[in-house]
């Protein structure tokens, strides 16, 4: 794939500039946004993203275009996985429902610039060392491990590295608006906004360590995975208001993603042993027989994952509704029976 400094130029270019039109026409001025909005805007960068995909098949062919489209889908869903993890800080610091676009835009900014650094910083490790295939690997398997089986109820508003944070910085205890810092007495105060804001961007660090291996296990061109990048985060604040209810039924995607972050972490160490160097496994000679999986098959594997995870956790969570509707009648039904006894 042959992308030149000017289509790298246009591409960082446009996607500033969305950003920016996103917070003079949406973000500026607080508000909720409506659900007729959310929607609008999520179909329109959804759609665009997938528009941007049939261009890249039909401009560098339907290798490169299979690759973005499997690297938006895995981005896409660790993304939702990342507005998950927004809403408990959200909760945990009490953000008014009509600061949380600024708080949500500021954290995707923050997301995409320390995204960029780790796509820099694979694509240049990728290029010198083939070893690092191995490290990606085990990584992600890794990542896979402890995104299946961790805990779901930390908050990352009360870790310890918000504690630490608190030690360290004056802060006030009510919020003054959006703004950052609020004088008081003569002394400089930082907001609760502020510490949300510390908060979204170590969250958005942790993810991009999750999030860059998992793409560079799909394609390793810097470019698609940049782009893949960038419009799985557009829409991501829309989304957030769209479909924040919903995020608490997808009981199953932390599961799901696992399952995809393992099935990339196993096609990065079997790459790294097709194209092996290492002098200490099989003598530093490529292990040929190792099988390559092929993008289609990525592609369909991680997106039949996502839609069981999210059937299951649909099914499930409609089951444990009824469960509890009956409950709650059997319930009712009993306290009247003992009323009429008494």
């Amino acid at each position: 794939m042959n992308i030149t400094p000017l289509v790298w130029i246009i591409t960082i270019a446009v996607t500033i500039a969305f950003f920016v039109y996103e917070f003079f026409a949406h973000v500026r001025k607080p508000h909720e946004p409506t659900i007729g909005e959310s929607a609008r805007w999520s179909a329109f960068y959804i759609g665009l993203a997938l528009l941007f995909g049939v261009g890249v098949g039909a401009v560098s062919g339907w290798t490169y275009g299979g690759e973005y489209f499997a690297g938006y889908l895995t981005e896409k869903a660790l993304s939702i996985d990342n507005l998950f993890v927004f809403l408990i800080v959200m909760a945990g610091f009490a953000v008014p429902r009509i600061y949380q676009q600024k708080v949500l835009m500021i954290g995707i900014v923050i997301a995409l610039i320390m995204r960029g650094g780790f796509i820099a910083l694979g694509a240049t490790l990728i290029e010198n060392f083939s070893w690092i295939f191995y490290l990606f690997g085990a990584l992600l398997l890794f990542l896979a491990y402890r995104q299946a089986f961790a805990e779901g109820d930390h908050n990352p508003a009360n870790g310890r590295f918000m504690r630490f944070v608190r030690r360290i910085l004056p802060i006030s205890d009510d919020y003054n608006g959006d703004r950052l810092t609020v004088k008081r007495d003569g002394k400089r105060f930082f907001t609760p906004m502020f510490l949300v804001i510390i908060a979204i961007g170590f969250v958005d660090l942790i993810f991009a360590v999750d999030s860059i291996p998992a793409i560079y296990g799909l394609t390793e061109e810097a470019y698609i995975v940049f782009t893949a990048n960038a419009f799985a985060l557009m829409g991501l604040r829309q989304l957030y208001f769209l479909i924040g209810g919903l995020l608490e039924r997808l009981v199953y995607l932390a599961q799901g993603l696992a399952v995809i972050l393992a099935f990339i972490g196993v096609k990065l160490v079997l790459h790294a042993m097709h194209v092996n160097e290492l002098p200490f496994i099989n003598g530093g000679e490529p292990m040929l027989w190792a099988p390559e999986i092929p993008i289609w098959f990525s592609l369909v594997f991680i997106g039949a994952t996502i839609a069981v995870a999210t059937i299951a956790s649909l099914a499930k969570t409609r089951k444990d509704d009824r469960r509890a509707a009956l409950d709650s009648t059997s319930g009712t039904l009993t306290t009247d029976t003992e009323k009429e006894h008494s």
